[in-house]
């Protein structure tokens, strides 16, 4: 599903990743944990495409998207790949419902397939009575799943989670983590997460620990 080898990244003399060699596999839920400045998010970044690695591979469903132009890696990134990032990234301007179908937009999906399919998502989450309710009238909980609706809704085959449950209480963690799994059995996703919270690290399948740039 996933293979990096080889990872560097740099940022001007800092060197964040130094050689990182990874693989997961479909369907597993994964965390990537270790101490701040270890390069847990740049690494979750250049999985998702949004930074280049100055040197390695980086392989997605047997696609090498280093080798992709621009145009082609942002219509990879919208079909293949999903994003949920720790404070919600809702645009405040728009309603649960809209924000969901935001991807699925830039797809140029059909309106009326895109609405009853963010529609069904948001009932799945249990947000069928917040369809039209703005960020700004969510708690943090429920502007969190309408995230991971949102991350949802071009099918894809990764979900990419940056602290996912950093900015929630103690149940809503629990509850985000529990939906994480119930996902993967309905809808057959790979997580990959990037998290200091180690009960969710340790419900998850295997635990990615890097130190320093480099998986230890």
């Amino acid at each position: 599903m996933i293979h990096l080898q080889n990872i560097h990244k740099s940022f001007g003399n800092l060197e964040v990743l130094k050689g990182i060699d990874l693989d997961i596999a479909e369907h597993e839920i994964v965390s990537i944990v270790g101490p701040s400045g270890a390069g847990k998010t740049t690494l979750l970044q250049i999985i998702g495409t949004l930074y280049k690695p100055d040197e390695g591979c980086v392989e997605i469903q047997g696609t090498d998207v280093l080798r992709l132009s621009r145009r082609e890696i942002s219509k990879f990134r919208n079909k293949h790949l999903g994003f949920i990032f720790q404070f919600h990234q809702l645009l405040p301007e728009f309603t649960a419902l809209e924000n969901v179908m935001i991807p699925g937009m830039i797809a140029k999906r059909k309106n009326k397939e895109l609405k009853e399919e963010a529609l069904k998502l948001l009932e799945f989450m249990g947000l069928s009575d917040r369809a039209d309710h703005k960020p700004s009238e969510l708690s943090g909980g429920e502007a969190q799943r309408v995230a991971v609706a949102r991350a949802l809704i071009n099918h894809p085959d990764v979900i990419l989670a940056d602290e996912p449950s950093g900015s929630l209480d103690s149940h809503n963690k629990e509850e985000l983590h529990k939906l994480f799994f119930q996902l993967r059995e309905a809808m057959g996703q790979t997580f990959v997460i990037v998290t200091h919270d180690e009960n969710l690290a340790k419900t998850t399948d295997r635990t990615i620990h890097i130190v320093d740039g480099k998986v230890v």
